[in-house]
């Protein structure tokens, strides 16, 4: 019987003739954003630019193959398999070099053979859905250039959107280059970056295989590797002392966040972005300075110490004899965000300063207003990173808080201020995070707290309000357009949202759908809206422009 099988396979084999890719109709659309399909070229552009010849991995896929046939089901791996197409479309249709065109042509599509029997096709076929718009948009030769001609709002699917800003950005960013560099990167894609193919012959074993991947603490972790290390280096007579310490501080912060934790003292120790897998970039960065002979100064002086620092981050759990309760409305104001990237400066502050609770609360102050700011202006993973360890690089530098980095240039701040007036409800992650912000600003409370198992987001002023509804004798289309996804008009719920509901004129909206038990709101952003009699382009002017400076004021733009 076929067994299992896995191999690192290159990306001119990947893209060959040797699979034929299919995405099951059951599985989810493709759904990586801008800053993911940016990512994953930064990360092959930093691997270019290192110069060596070392392979670059770049994960690996599960496929339903048989080994008798190219076709191949892909179980795992959609996301990458579907942005690497579009990264190769990207470098195909930029490229000004003819036979380069041909041969990356040839990765994205089988030309197909009469001799062979090979029938010509995409390399990569998407959910019939999806699956001509990639094809003629993507792979495709000259598809990519036809990208800037559509209009998202005439695409059908998430996925087809999403392909659309994806092969935008991409190609944007090659064409931009000169050729020789195109063609640098080409090379390195053929050549020397590979997957881990997972080949199993029936789905069964497949997801099998899949689950098995994608759990937790099954295999041994990077920690357990490092502890082996640095426990091994202790005196045999304080070897099982050390190796208590490590395990009590691992049980108090659970495997996940422990884990979680060495990839936040790498960056607090080497100040860079990773450009190597963690276990051998840890080893040759951070360990190496203390193993051999410093095994106990490792866990004494960097391992407690960051671990207890993680579990107060974790738990908004700081004490002082004063100024703890603001330390910790900070803490949980930031753990809010919709990324991780601030941990590492926290956990220096909180690890090196923690008994100095008025720099704590002055430090975050500024780091939430930088946080903020870098979501507004939806900066991405790269450049947010850079920025958090710069700010790593001025705090051990003693600049502490006039760290320039910490601050904002008049451009950051004017652009922060644009986007916080501009159609906020449109990004997703921006848009929860400003208004209980706001809200708390509202109430007057500092870290008010909600207990609500779900809080939601909704329009005062329909996204689509029904034929003959009052909203329409308020408002007209410009005014509808205008004003329906910015600040003004959006309210915090503690419900799940009701679409029939978020049609309700406003008195009925206001009584039935906008309040909680007793006919009491539960935000004071929502409570400012039961105070109106009516809703309308004017009321929602003054109100923008009141909750905008108020927010201005708040984070000193």
């Amino acid at each position: 019987m076929q067994q299992l099988e896995a191999r690192e396979v290159s990306l001119s084999k990947v893209f060959s003739g040797d699979y034929d890719f299919r995405i099951p109709e059951y599985q989810r659309p493709y759904a990586w954003q801008v800053e993911q399909a940016s990512q994953l070229l930064e990360d092959l552009v930093e691997a270019m630019d290192r110069g060596d010849d070392e392979p670059y991995f770049l994960g690996s896929v599960v496929l339903v193959k048989l080994p008798t046939t190219a076709r191949a089901d892909v179980i795992d791996g959609q996301q990458r398999l579907t942005t690497l197409t579009i990264l190769l479309a990207a470098l195909r249709d930029a490229t000004e070099n003819p036979l380069l065109a041909k041969q990356l042509d040839e990765m994205l599509q089988e030309p197909g053979n009469l001799m062979l029997d090979l029938e010509a096709k995409p390399r990569l076929a998407l959910r019939t859905r999806d699956q001509w718009f990639f094809s003629s948009h993507v792979q495709a030769s000259g598809g990519m250039k036809l990208l800037q001609d559509i209009h998202p709002r005439t695409l059908r699917t998430d996925a087809q959107r999403s392909i659309h800003s994806n092969g935008l950005v991409l190609f944007g960013r090659v064409a931009a280059w000169p050729e020789d560099r195109r063609l640098q990167l080409t090379k390195m894609l053929a050549a020397r970056t590979f997957l881990v193919v997972v080949t199993t012959p029936d789905l069964a074993s497949a997801h099998r295989i899949f689950s098995v991947m994608n759990s937790r603490g099954l295999d041994l972790s990077a920690a357990d590797i490092f502890k082996a290390k640095v426990v091994g280096d202790v005196p045999d007579d304080r070897r099982d002392e050390y190796a208590d310490r490590w395990d009590d501080v691992e049980e108090a912060l659970g495997t996940d966040d422990f884990a979680d934790l060495f990839l936040h003292i790498r960056t607090i120790v080497v100040k860079e972005r990773p450009k190597r897998e963690l276990l051998k970039e840890f080893e040759d960065l951070v360990l190496s300075a203390y193993v051999p002979g410093r095994g106990t100064e490792f866990v004494d002086d960097v391992v407690v110490p960051y671990a207890e620092a993680y579990g107060i981050l974790r738990d908004q759990n700081y004490a002082a004899v004063s100024g703890a309760d603001q330390v910790n409305v900070w803490l949980k104001r930031l753990d809010q965000l919709d990324n991780s990237d601030w941990r590492a400066p926290v956990l220096w502050a909180l690890s090196n300063k923690g008994n100095d609770p008025d720099f704590l609360i002055q430090f975050l102050r500024s780091l939430e207003r930088l946080a903020v700011s870098m979501l507004l202006r939806r900066v991405y993973a790269t450049p947010r990173a850079s920025r958090y360890i710069q700010v790593l690089r001025e705090l051990t530098a003693g600049k502490g808080l006039s760290s320039p980095a910490l601050q904002l240039s008049p451009e950051e701040s004017t652009e922060t201020r644009q986007r916080l007036d501009s159609e906020l409800y449109k990004v997703a992650p921006v848009r929860k995070y400003v208004l209980l912000r706001l809200d708390e600003l509202l109430s007057g409370a500092s870290g008010v707290a909600y207990d609500h198992p779900r809080i939601s987001v909704e329009h005062v002023l329909p996204q689509n309000p029904k034929v003959g509804s009052q909203w329409l004798e308020w408002f007209s289309p410009s005014e509808r357009e205008y004003w329906t996804h910015r600040l003004a008009n959006l309210v915090l719920l503690n419900r799940t949202k009701n679409a029939s509901a978020g049609n309700y004129e406003f008195e009925r909206k206001k009584k039935q759908y906008f309040t909680a038990k007793y006919g009491v709101a539960s935000f004071a952003l929502t409570t400012h809206v039961l105070q109106q009699s009516t809703w309308n382009a004017k009321l929602l002017a003054k109100r923008q422009s009141e909750l905008v400076e108020l927010l201005a004021q708040e984070w000193a733009l």
